[in-house]
């Protein structure tokens, strides 16, 4: 069974990495616009706002695949940060904490940060030139 699945591993990453990237930018957008059902927008000088930047800037990015292993690692960084800033002082556990997101996005990120791009990204179409 694994190895009938084993020629579309490309796709299963690209498709990955632009939906964690474009959920990340909601996420952004939420913070810095005030999209998506949140209270509003909050302020830009705060760790919200610079929270926000990241998310939306970030996650833009990684969905179309530039500068990928570099804004990945970033936001892995940043899901670190929240989980231990607003999850953890309600518990260890990510069940517990409601920090299962910050966890999901963080190992997504570490992945797509030591993996690179892949085939189909922006980073591709930069890179293969200086390359071949």
């Amino acid at each position: 069974m694994l190895r009938i699945l084993s020629p579309f591993g490309e796709t299963a990453f690209l498709l990955m990495r632009i939906f964690f990237g474009l959920l990340f930018a909601a996420h952004g957008a939420q913070k810095l616009f005030g999209m998506f059902g949140s209270r509003g927008p909050v302020p830009l000088v705060s760790l919200m706002g610079l929270a926000g930047i990241i998310e939306f800037f970030g996650g833009l990015a990684i969905a179309v695949g530039l500068f990928a292993q570099l804004v990945a690692f970033v936001a892995a960084a940043e899901m670190v940060a929240a989980y231990f800033i607003a999850h953890w002082p309600r518990g260890p556990w990510p069940i517990q904490n409601q920090g299962e997101l910050a966890a999901l996005y963080f190992f997504a990120f570490l992945y797509i940060s030591t993996r690179g791009a892949g085939r189909v990204s922006v980073d591709d179409k930069i890179f293969e030139s200086k390359t071949d």
